[in-house]
């Protein structure tokens, strides 16, 4: 039977929906939210995907088989998890961050509720809540005492993700009901939006986008209440049993005899860890741009998903904000600049690998060029590594086992009967140039710098431009120190990055990168690397070590990076320059727990460009893991052996000797198991290997990938390069043909000296030839007529429209002194 989706009866309003405990864990897509009361499903016949060109009438469309069911299954374990709330109610305690206490109900009271108690306007301004240092839904009820509460606003990061991730399901919501698709993953994106990836019975274009943005805007009208449900995995997996891709997610992700969240906004169950928004009707604004195709998984051999990319926001005003700087981007993409100005070009017969025009190839020469010079100030040496390893070397770093499918791999002759890759990356190299000798505490930090050429082999169909290629440069380095000078290192580098994003005229954003579940080494280990990075990050930043806790007189806090320093220390900020005292911090940080390599933590650099868009480009990442596979050692300042142990020691995966804590003898301070210890002969050998003294090892680039790079810069700066870089630095005009071999004397002499220099031999008129060049965006006009080849002048015109009319005459020989002076100091003016 044809129907419009189901609608729930008159929702509850906001923070009244019974929410399920926090300590179970969920499992399946990024976060998400909760939602309230019954829907009573119409009658359908099975799902048929319809015309989907232009608008549609929500009411004309046959609704998925698997909604009914679905549903029902959801209602009757939501009423039972309703009843269990109810019979676990209790008087609680909710502490605010200025320390003010307010009287709640467990398993009633939501953070909704303390909200409208302090303010009836507050809740409208606010998307999620902190409850004890874990994001909480707005309409969740609280489950104990809260030490902790905060209210996060738009402002927050983590209140963007939430309602970015929260649109992702109003999407899943509208492409089951027009296509009857079996959704995969919708995360939100960290530059912002959201996608969902889903298998439907015909591709997904543009013309679809019309009739998606319909039902989108029938879910966020309809106001449906995220609910939040927890259930057995067994109950999930049935509920889930018609979509192939749910089924695998929960079955891989879910412990057995475990619990998982499921959250439901209108017709949609989506199985999610949450958090979410309150309803479906904060979403103020939102619309489908973009679509594309993908592998299940990212695996070739996996069924393909048809992928819809969203955006949204929580006024109007921000999605026009977001369409004028969208509409920007397009016209300045680099992809269009790059062949419009000659600098690349791309070619099927090797896809993924740019062919540099000479023009191109000295914007690229000048970056690497001036990279270098900046490595002989830092103390960086230069080296050259092969572009072709044995499998054996790729075997010791470990990449072959985690990355080879991501390499190039050549079979070499039958003679030799060996197998080979092309590097994807230059540490591994590094790494035997480094223990090809016998290093002592006194020669390290040693910096090697490499501009080697890499390969990744990346599916075709994710190749984009330069931003996405398989044969690319970086200015990569690679450092190898004592564990006292790391602190040390990364402070240079965050100088370093500073001091090269100053003069390409980048914002940048910091981020420390903390120990993933997968992490290599020990707990201690962990514990003073990431040490090691927040002191640099703070003395970098010039963060206080001690600071004023607005929010509890008398107390001081540590900035850690956390949404809570942020916002305490933003406050102290703001009081401090109230005062006329500003504390001279130049910037802040944050962390993402869990997103480090395995290998070790890292501080991610996300610049910011001319249309407020980010991109990863640098990186300062630790490795405990290349130093301990290549055996790299350094001598001591005294040369000792490993003493024997006692019998009976026991010692971790480190060397380290286990020392269990008075409160649990089972553990020792730093969260190592003694039952994954080792003792007798294995432990001595475990210890003597702890023992001997190994470096630190900091992988280090700045601008990453030199293509990447050159992408960013082209969109940046809109094609409108600065002289010092610039593929079009000078145009010889002459005034007419009797002034042409004098013209093309002067273009010679410019390009001798090193300058990007052409001549306009054209018949067009002097404006003409002007006018295109300015359109070409060339930094200087150089016009030569009868009066200049009688002086052996020049007359300079400069590109700017503001400077359109200043004109400079000078000598060819000034003219040089000049424009090398614009290059050594990197004007961005001309």
């Amino acid at each position: 039977m044809s129907a419009e989706a189901p609608k729930p009866a008159a929702p509850p309003a906001e923070g009244t929906a019974k929410a399920p405990p926090a300590k179970d864990k969920p499992a399946g897509d990024a976060p998400a939210k909760q939602q309230a009361k019954k829907e009573k499903p119409a009658k359908n016949a099975a799902a048929k995907p319809k015309a989907k060109a232009g608008h549609v009438d929500p009411k004309s469309l046959q609704l998925p088989e698997f909604w009914e069911s679905r549903i029902k299954f959801f209602e009757s374990l939501w009423e039972k998890q309703c009843k269990d709330y109810e019979a676990k109610e209790k008087p609680i305690k909710v502490t605010l961050l200025n320390g003010k206490e307010m009287d709640g109900v467990a398993w009633k009271t939501t953070p909704f509720d303390i909200a409208k108690a302090i303010s009836s306007q507050l809740p409208d301004k606010m998307f999620c809540a902190k409850v004890n240092d874990q994001l909480w839904d707005l309409a969740r009820p609280l489950e104990d005492d809260v030490a902790a509460f905060e209210l996060l606003d738009w402002d927050s990061a983590e209140s963007q993700k939430i309602f970015w991730h929260s649109s992702s399901h109003i999407l899943g919501c509208s492409m089951e009901w027009l296509y009857g698709a079996k959704l995969s993953t919708g995360p939100p994106l960290e530059e912002g939006g959201f996608f969902y990836e889903a298998e439907t019975k015909e591709p997904i274009s543009e013309s679809d986008y019309g009739a998606l943005d319909t039902l989108v805007k029938d879910v966020t009208t309809k106001k449906y209440p995220f609910q939040r449900l927890v259930v057995r995995k067994e109950d999930a997996l049935e509920m889930f049993k018609y979509n192939p891709f749910k089924f695998a997610t929960l079955k891989d992700k879910v412990p057995e005899n475990g619990t998982c969240t499921v959250y439901r906004c209108g017709p949609l169950i989506d199985p999610c860890r949450g958090p979410h928004l309150p309803h479906t009707g904060r979403v103020k604004s939102m619309m489908v741009h973009k679509n594309s195709s993908s592998y299940w998984r990212n695996k070739d051999t996996n069924p393909v998903l048809q992928r819809v990319y969203g955006i949204s926001f929580p006024q109007e005003k921000l999605l026009k904000e977001w369409k004028e700087v969208m509409a920007a981007a397009a016209e300045n993409d680099h992809r269009k600049i790059g062949p419009r100005q000659g600098l690349w070009m791309f070619n099927d017969l090797s896809p993924g690998s740019c062919f540099w025009y000479p023009a191109g190839a000295h914007v690229y020469n000048k970056l690497t060029d001036w990279i270098r010079k900046q490595y002989r100030k830092r103390g960086f040496e230069e080296v050259i590594t092969p572009n072709m390893y044995n499998k054996k070397l790729w075997e010791t770093s470990g990449h072959w086992q985690k990355y080879s499918e991501d390499m190039f791999r050549i079979e070499a002759s039958s003679a030799e009967a060996a197998q080979y890759a092309l590097k994807p990356m230059n540490c591994p190299g590094h790494c035997l140039m480094y223990s090809a000798a016998r290093h002592s505490y006194k020669e390290l930090p040693i910096r090697f710098a490499d501009f080697g050429v890499l390969h990744r082999n990346e599916l075709a169909g994710a190749l984009s431009g330069l931003t996405r290629v398989r044969r690319f440069c970086q200015d990569d380095a690679h450092i190898f120190c004592l564990p006292e000078q790391t602190t040390v290192e990364i402070e240079h580098g965050l100088e370093f990055l500073e001091t090269v994003y100053e003069v390409l005229d980048f914002k940048f954003h910091l981020a420390l990168s903390t120990r993933p579940a997968n992490m290599l080494g020990t707990h201690a280990m962990w514990d003073r690397a990431e040490e090691y990075l927040a002191v640099a990050l703070n003395k970098f930043c010039n963060i206080p070590t001690a600071l004023p806790d607005p929010f509890t007189e008398g107390k001081e806090f540590k900035f850690d990076g956390t949404e809570d320093s942020l916002r305490r220390i933003k406050r102290v900020m703001a009081a401090a320059d109230k005062e006329g005292k500003p504390l001279g911090v130049k910037q802040t940080w944050v962390v993402n727990e869990g997103d480090g390599a395995f290998y070790g933590p890292k501080i991610d650099i996300r610049i910011e460009d001319a249309m407020k868009r980010k991109h990863q480009l640098g990186t300062l990442q630790l490795d405990f893991n290349l130093p301990r596979r290549f055996d790299l050692t350094y001598d001591p300042a005294v040369l000792d052996e490993a003493p024997t142990l006692p019998e009976g020691t026991l010692v971790n995966e480190a060397g380290e000797i286990f020392e269990p804590t008075s409160e649990d003898p089972e553990v020792d301070k730093h969260g190592n198991k003694k039952s994954e210890c080792f003792s007798g002969e294995e432990a001595q050998k475990k210890f003597a290997e702890g023992w001997k003294k190994r470096p630190v090892m900091i992988h280090r680039a700045i601008l990453g990938s030199l293509e990447r790079c050159i992408a960013i810069l082209a969109e940046h700066w809109k094609g409108k390069w600065p002289f010092w870089i610039s593929p079009r630095q000078i145009v010889v005009v002459p005034v007419s043909e009797p002034h042409l071999a004098y013209a093309r004397r002067v273009k010679d002499f410019y390009y001798g000296e090193g300058f990007q220099a052409t001549l306009d031999s054209t018949d067009a008129t002097l404006g003409k030839k002007i006018r295109n060049a300015q359109v070409a965006q060339y930094n200087f006009i150089i016009v030569v007529g009868a009066g200049e080849i009688e002086k052996e002048t020049v007359t300079i015109r400069i590109r700017d429209t503001q400077e359109q009319g200043e004109v400079k005459t000078m000598s060819l020989d000034d003219s040089v002194k000049w424009f090398k002076e614009l290059e050594a100091t990197q004007d961005r003016k001309h």
